[in-house]
């Protein structure tokens, strides 16, 4: 089954639909599967007096509240409706995280068949039994919380009405970037053991190399961040990939997914020509007369392939030649 790539457009259209459109643009052409951005009003998400998370304030104007950020950042119905509609004609999947009910509802109607859980809802009961009901394809990041808090999640999501084969739970961090040393990318594979679940990987780092990595342990799906321009205004361009890299990470993956294959240890197709020309046979070291008897001293392992396997070395070895061989001829 093919990685599903997740190309997170998120809230770097910076409220501007022709923007919104571009980036739906970028992830088509470097080969994404789906496109995602973000849903929700601003008033049913944050108090108005509610202060934005650091790297937010790094990148965008500190003296504004999170509400004033975030409702510059929203997108009515009709610019959803309109948007989907450009996913369709442009055969890429039209993705949106919904973040309050309100906005669940919003999706629902529009005919979303996977919804994006986003990291901060991984506690929300009334919202994850709302989406839970729904019995939509589910992905749940689950950045900041732990096990425990990722069991519970699922259980409700479960109960309310989700089929569990209809989950993949993605290991993420919510920090912008990412550091490195706070990825524990081992966490992914704990998820997909200790829940039994479909796992994937929701990357908040610097570069691809992270992606690259979930998908060679076994991750089913990749969302990555991506701008058009990381020096643009707004609060998520700076943790973003610009559509170059988008591409490299799309071309690296799938790359990965060929090499994976099926695990059989067997020659492949591409170097079955090559066994006759890289093994070697048994050959006559020196001129063999009929009947001579074959020791170390008369026979020698050389390439090609084709004749008599060195491993019968043993089986050869005090036998008799049945008829004459020359020098560097194989038995």
């Amino acid at each position: 089954m093919s990685v599903f790539i997740i190309a997170e457009a998120g809230v770097n259209h910076n409220g501007s639909i022709d923007l919104a459109k571009k980036l739906i643009d970028a992830a088509c052409s470097v080969g994404a599967d789906a496109v995602k951005f973000q849903t929700f009003k601003a008033k049913n998400l944050v108090t108005k007096s509610s202060q934005k998370a650091i790297y937010q304030k790094e990148t965008t104007s500190k003296e504004e509240t999170q509400f004033d950020m975030l409702k510059k950042l929203e997108l009515n119905k009709k610019e959803h409706e309109e948007l989907i509609s450009y996913c369709v004609n442009k055969k890429i999947i039209f993705l949106s995280s919904p973040f309050d009910l309100e906005s669940i509802d919003l999706l629902n109607d529009l005919g979303l068949k996977i919804f994006k859980i986003p990291s901060g809802e991984i506690t929300n009961l009334p919202y994850l039994k709302h989406i839970g009901k729904l019995n939509k394809k589910i992905i749940l990041s689950t950045g900041m919380s732990n096990m425990s808090e990722v069991k519970e999640a699922l259980d409700i999501l479960i109960n309310s009405g989700t089929k569990k084969n209809n989950i993949i739970v993605l290991h993420a961090n919510t920090e912008y970037p990412t550091p490195m040393k706070d990825v524990n990318l081992r966490a992914m594979i704990s998820i997909g053991k200790e829940l039994d679940i479909k796992f994937g990987y929701s990357d908040h780092t610097l570069g691809i190399e992270i992606d690259i990595a979930a998908v060679a342990m076994g991750a089913s799906c990749i969302e990555k961040h991506f701008t058009l321009d990381k020096n643009m205004n707004g609060p998520d361009h700076k943790a973003s990939l610009e559509p170059d890299q988008l591409n490299e990470m799309v071309r690296a993956i799938r790359n990965i997914e060929a090499a994976l294959g099926d695990g059989i240890k067997r020659p492949s197709q591409s170097e079955l020509a090559n066994i006759q020309i890289i093994r070697k046979s048994i050959i006559a070291k020196t001129k063999i007369k009929k009947w001579e008897i074959l020791n170390e001293n008369n026979l020698i392992v050389k390439r090609p392939g084709g004749g008599i396997s060195p491993m019968k070395w043993d089986e050869i070895i005090g036998t008799k030649a049945t008829r004459d061989y020359n020098e560097d001829e194989l038995l």
